[in-house]
């Protein structure tokens, strides 16, 4: 999940809550939206190899 922040970033964060928090665990700050898709991209591989 892509979300942007105030600081005009993005940051890639999971799409489950963590447990222990209740908050969702970023996963990386990016300077474009293009960048962040392309790591989430890199993220699902990671998971599923």
């Amino acid at each position: 999940m892509i979300r942007k922040l105030a600081s005009g970033q993005y940051r890639l964060c999971s799409r489950k809550k963590d447990p222990d928090t209740g908050k969702r665990r970023n996963l990386g700050t990016f300077d474009t939206k293009e960048a962040a898709q392309k790591h989430e991209r890199e993220v699902q591989y990671f998971k599923r190899h």
